[in-house]
């Protein structure tokens, strides 16, 4: 939601080494690419190791190959940092473009025309099967082009020892409280920083989003992009005043979202915004954190967060290849498949049959609640790529002394 979601969510995710393919070609021979039963697939990584992200996909695509032998699926994954450079690329020849993509914001290919609708390319039960807010969010002017892959939301972690020996009662839920904490926990010294704001390219945009949600803000208002508004500028101002307090990791600018999780994780910092694979993470990690969670804070205290929903789509090429496609797809948002790749990357499930058979994951359970608070990024909007772009490559500037009217003024001017 990488993710993107990382996507941010999330969007949203977490970041892996380099691509990830069956042949150094991405996808394999020209003949294979243009065979109608095979399927070039091109996803980011949202976890990595022997049960991470490949080696689910990896363990979908042989499942499915071997109940339909007729279809061979190519899968080539690339880190969250590198993806939407390697989409750029392979989109300038039909030869290269992937049949099914993996990414955060959609309504730009769909509104070039290039995305086959999702009703061509799944069953009526599936579009059927997905929460209609989220199948609302994968829609442009009504018709619905992408396939929700899962959400993420955020939520503030906060080191209950840390918090403890600072002398802090309660998490804070304003901003106001949020730097008061932040500048007791830095206080501590010994490599300890109060808050995690990551501002590299990787995260900015849902850093960014949290603050400005946060101060009542938005990115949209119907087919406008509003990048450049008061609410905005008041959330970016309140990440340039936690800077500017000493209260942050070393060189926010420049600092990425795994970057922060893991040194949460390693105990040196008081407060993260985490995301539901956080907690699986810890429990890896370091099972012995002392950690609880609790609403973001925002500029009153009113809880709201953001949400993230990543997507599947289909390019449409030479239009030979729905009938592959939507067996795969089908096959991977059956039930029991897709409730199994949701519960082992962390995130929480779109659809109602995947919801009921993951209803007592801690994972849902704890994360689940935050949906109804939850504010998303205007991924229907074909402008927004281009502005979340602008964000990665722009907002971490405030952190080297940039204006941020200016910075949002960029944003803004790029969107268009």
């Amino acid at each position: 939601m990488k993710r993107p979601l990382h996507r941010v969510l999330a969007g949203v995710a977490m970041v892996t080494g380099l691509a990830l393919a069956l042949s150094s070609c991405g996808f394999g021979s020209k003949e294979a690419a243009d065979s109608d039963t095979t399927i070039n697939f091109l996803a980011p990584a949202y976890s990595d190791g022997a049960t991470g992200t490949k080696a689910l996909w990896d363990g979908i695509i042989a499942e499915f190959q071997k109940q339909n032998p007729g279809v061979t699926v190519n899968l080539q994954m690339e880190s969250w940092n590198s993806i939407n450079d390697v989409v750029r690329t392979k989109l300038q020849s039909t030869s290269t473009t992937p049949d099914i993509l993996n990414i955060d914001a959609y309504a730009s290919f769909a509104g070039d025309g290039m995305l086959y609708q999702a009703a061509d390319i799944v069953s009526p039960a599936v579009l059927a099967d997905i929460q209609p807010g989220f199948a609302k969010n994968a829609s442009l002017n009504g018709t619905q082009y992408a396939l929700p892959l899962f959400a993420s939301t955020r939520t503030l972690f906060y080191n209950t020892e840390l918090f403890a020996k600072a002398g802090i009662a309660a998490p804070p839920k304003t901003w106001a409280e949020l730097t008061e904490a932040a500048g007791k926990i830095q206080a501590l010294g010994g490599g300890v920083s109060g808050y995690g704001l990551p501002l590299g390219s990787e995260e900015a945009q849902g850093e960014t989003s949290i603050w400005t949600f946060g101060a009542g803000g938005s990115w949209a208002d119907g087919d406008r992009l509003t990048v450049d508004t008061p609410q905005n500028l008041e959330g970016v101002q309140a990440m340039r005043a936690l800077i500017d307090a000493g209260v942050t990791q070393p060189n926010p600018g420049a600092t990425d979202r795994k970057d922060v999780i893991n040194a949460f994780i390693q105990g040196k910092i008081g407060m993260i915004e985490g995301l539901p694979p956080t907690i699986g993470q810890i429990a890896a990690k370091n099972p012995g954190l002392q950690y609880a969670t609790a609403p973001s804070p925002t500029k009153t205290g009113a809880p709201v967060t953001l949400g993230v929903a990543d997507h599947l789509m289909a390019f449409k090429k030479d239009g030979k290849k729905t009938a592959s496609i939507k067996k795969f797809l089908d096959y991977f948002y059956s039930a029991e498949v897709y409730a199994n790749f949701v519960r082992h990357e962390g995130f929480i499930p779109i659809t109602n049959s995947a919801t009921a058979l993951l209803a007592d994951d801690p994972v849902t359970k704890a994360f689940a609640a935050t949906l109804p608070v939850a504010r998303f990024y205007p991924s229907n909007n074909a402008a927004w790529a281009a502005a979340q772009g602008a964000i990665r490559q722009q907002m971490g500037t405030i952190a080297q002394g940039a204006d941020p009217a200016q910075v949002l003024q960029r944003i803004q001017e790029a969107a268009k």
